[in-house]
């Protein structure tokens, strides 16, 4: 039996599934972007599929942190549209 790997999300700091969270990288252009198939190069971050996670996220600017770079509106309204479309 495989061992199903874990991640913690950058919201809620609970650690769950892979597969149950949403990646976001950023490539070595400095690119920021959702990676549907967790396999994308860059340095990866997680997230619950839920809006109050992204929100406290946001509020608390861990993906600024993470990634030690500013984020634009652009991109977290991408992730809102992603996780609310669901």
């Amino acid at each position: 039996m495989r061992k199903i790997p874990q991640r913690t999300c950058i919201g809620c700091n609970e650690k769950k599934d892979k597969k149950d969270l949403i990646r976001i990288v950023k490539n070595k252009e400095s690119q920021i972007f959702i990676d549907r198939t967790g396999k994308a190069n860059g340095r990866g971050a997680y997230i619950c599929d839920n809006v109050e996670c992204l929100e406290k996220a946001i509020k608390t600017k861990r993906l600024e942190r993470t990634f030690e770079t500013k984020i634009s509106e652009e991109i977290y309204e991408n992730l809102r549209g992603v996780i609310i479309d669901k």
